[in-house]
């Protein structure tokens, strides 16, 4: 990462640092972060030189937003996690924004086979896992609500996985590597 990309994107990376370190102790990221995330990425986009566009950090936080939405309808993320991703989203635009979601889900992977591995649930979470990806693909003939019943009594972990800390690690490697 350059010196360069550490000042642009400084105040983002704190806040993600700030969110992955709440999130890791209490399983919740506050709404004054997130709102904070948003406004100063939009904001900033306003800048001779901001990070993005205006019009590019807007329809990165609807992305970030439109992205993770469906996660959230199923009960797989909590509402702060969403809020998480359209506020960096405004941060770094639609691209980067839609990248981040696929590098945190491939973190997020190994993060939870990991854990599920040092648990001893590795065959608990693979059964559930394929239960779910069953009932998403027979979601018109089983209906939302029953996916989402499913999904939230099939969680394989006691406590939820900490989300902003693979959000945090995806960022930052996009950002030195891409």
């Amino acid at each position: 990462m350059t010196v360069h990309t550490l000042l642009l994107f400084g105040p983002m990376i704190g806040m993600i640092a700030c969110a992955a370190i709440i999130d890791f102790r209490a399983r919740r990221i506050p709404n004054w972060l997130v709102l904070a995330m948003a406004l100063t990425g939009i904001i900033q986009s306003f800048a001779a030189h901001g990070t993005v566009t205006p019009v590019m950090s807007i329809a990165g936080m609807l992305l970030g937003f439109a992205i993770m939405f469906p996660q959230f309808a199923l009960g797989g993320v909590y509402g702060g996690d969403v809020k998480l991703v359209a506020g960096i989203g405004a941060w770094v635009g639609p691209l980067a924004i839609f990248q981040i979601f696929v590098i945190q889900a491939i973190v997020g992977l190994f993060v939870a086979l990991i854990q599920a591995t040092v648990q001893g649930r590795l065959i608990i979470l693979l059964r559930n896992s394929a239960m779910l990806v069953l009932n998403i693909v027979h979601v018109r003939e089983l209906g939302l609500e029953h996916v989402s019943e499913t999904g939230k009594s099939s969680r394989s972990f006691e406590r939820a996985l900490p989300y902003a800390v693979p959000v945090l690690i995806a960022t930052l490697l996009l950002l030195t590597f891409g």
